[in-house]
């Protein structure tokens, strides 16, 4: 596909990277000369030098005949007025960041107004994400696939753990409804056969039905405390959307932050929330505002390394729950298993549905990907297919498919009843499939196929 993307900051390099491994052609638009360089040099793509809302530097891109525009620059206005051209110019389909909290009860409205394609928060993406890992407090991370009737959630084996050196076939006999779709290990992911035995320290993604997850939680050892209180450090925009939705999860909720504006329009905003001005990096300020006596900690800075030391901090506590913001993953790689839980990228998270967004474009007479989440360090996809009657896969039981390395089929959704396969089953025009795999290619579910 044809693909324009106005905005070569952290969520743009990322699109570029990752929508040109999958063969798409790119033209980025980008203001600043060296960023342009650089992310050409690192990628398979062209662009030009430019403010990506100016008509002329749209049409030069090629803007008239793409597939998709994407503007993710820093401007809300410039990214709408973007879109908005390459619209009128001829764009099939446009994409739009908009983070302004003034915009983001209105987006659905503004989006038909405006004749955009999607648009995309990321900070309150985040948020969501957040939110749910707070829900969930046994879990590191949790995706949901059709409206939260399955999730994948990842755990830690822990060592002397009731999951410490079984094997899957122990696992499936213990644990029944709910299926190890991915391992990490050592720096290494893999999809794990049912020989693969766990070890300690392994972080394991569990898919299955909240119901089946409750009861493997309870089985497995882990207790599922439910949290009811939680420090935030750093009022940006992510903080904003978040204290909405805990609020409304009746969670006790203190935000520390450094700038005073910052401090004063979240005071506003939020009167019935606790608004401290002062430094969350500071652990005897940390101390007095009582740490410790906190069931979560959430670390939301602009600087990573800031986040990471706090988590840190917090995790020496023994806090139940601590929550990392880190934009620059490479910081991860570099410091290794240092011992933070949960991790929200909010480039990542957008990127993830930008990619969705594009795949369901590019394959729309097959079985489209409704839902695509990358897990297990970026390294594996998990993705909802909706079944058309068209497909190989339809009719034929799962232990005959001739499938790929490295994929596993966890779910199928018919109708409102919510199957774990086993060999016998198979699959049916409408129903929705998940899989979970190594492979980042995959627009339809025939793709699983050899």
């Amino acid at each position: 596909m044809n693909i324009v993307i106005a905005g070569g900051g952290k969520v743009g390099e990322v699109l570029c990277r990752e929508l040109s491994i999958e063969g798409n052609d790119i033209v980025l638009i980008e203001k600043k000369p060296d960023r342009l360089e650089r992310i050409i040099n690192k990628n398979d793509i062209t662009g030009l030098a430019g403010n990506g809302a100016n008509y002329d530097n749209l049409v030069e891109a090629g803007v008239q005949n793409c597939d998709i525009f994407i503007a993710v620059t820093p401007e809300d206005e410039v990214n709408i007025i973007a879109a908005i051209i390459a619209k009128k110019l001829g764009a099939a389909y446009t994409i739009a960041r908009v983070r302004n909290p003034e915009y983001a009860g209105h987006m659905n409205f503004v989006r038909e107004s405006l004749g955009i394609s999607l648009m995309i928060n990321p900070e309150m993406e985040a948020a969501k994400d957040i939110s749910k890992v707070i829900r969930f407090p046994e879990a590191l991370s949790v995706e949901q696939f059709v409206n939260g009737k399955v999730s994948i959630v990842e755990v830690e084996v822990k060592s002397r753990g009731r999951l410490a050196d079984t094997s899957l076939w122990q696992f499936r006999q213990e644990y029944g409804d709910v299926l190890v779709c991915a391992v990490a290990r050592n720096n290494e992911t893999f999809i794990p056969s049912g020989d693969t035995v766990l070890r300690e320290n392994d972080r394991i993604f569990v898919t299955g039905s909240r119901k089946d997850l409750t009861r493997f939680y309870r089985k497995s050892g882990y207790k599922e405390e439910k949290i009811r209180s939680a420090l935030i450090v750093g009022g940006g925009r992510v903080a904003y959307y978040l204290i909405r939705m805990l609020s409304e999860l009746k969670i006790e909720l203190k935000v520390i932050e450094i700038n005073h504006e910052k401090a004063q329009r979240l005071s506003e905003a939020f009167p019935r929330t606790v608004i401290i001005e002062g430094d969350g990096t500071d652990q005897e300020f940390l101390k007095e505002e009582r740490v410790d006596q906190y069931d979560s900690v959430v670390s939301l800075t602009g600087v990573d390394e800031e986040n990471i030391l706090i988590s840190l901090y917090a995790a020496s506590l023994g806090t139940k729950k601590v929550i990392t913001k880190v934009s620059r993953t490479d910081l991860l790689r570099i410091l290794g298993n240092v011992g933070l839980q949960s991790i929200i990228t909010p480039k990542r998270i957008i990127a993830s549905e930008i990619i969705r967004f594009v795949r369901s474009l590019g394959n729309t007479r097959g079985s489209n990907v409704e839902a695509l989440f990358r897990i297990a360090d970026n390294e594996v996809e998990a993705l909802q297919f909706h079944v058309k009657s068209e497909s190989k896969v339809v009719g034929v039981p799962l232990k005959r498919l001739e499938t790929k390395q490295n994929l596993l089929v966890a779910y199928i959704i018919r109708r409102h009843k919510l199957i774990f396969p086993s060999g016998d089953d198979s699959i049916r025009a409408g129903d929705r499939v998940i899989v979970v795999t190594t492979h980042k290619t995959f627009d339809d579910i025939d793709d699983i196929l050899k």
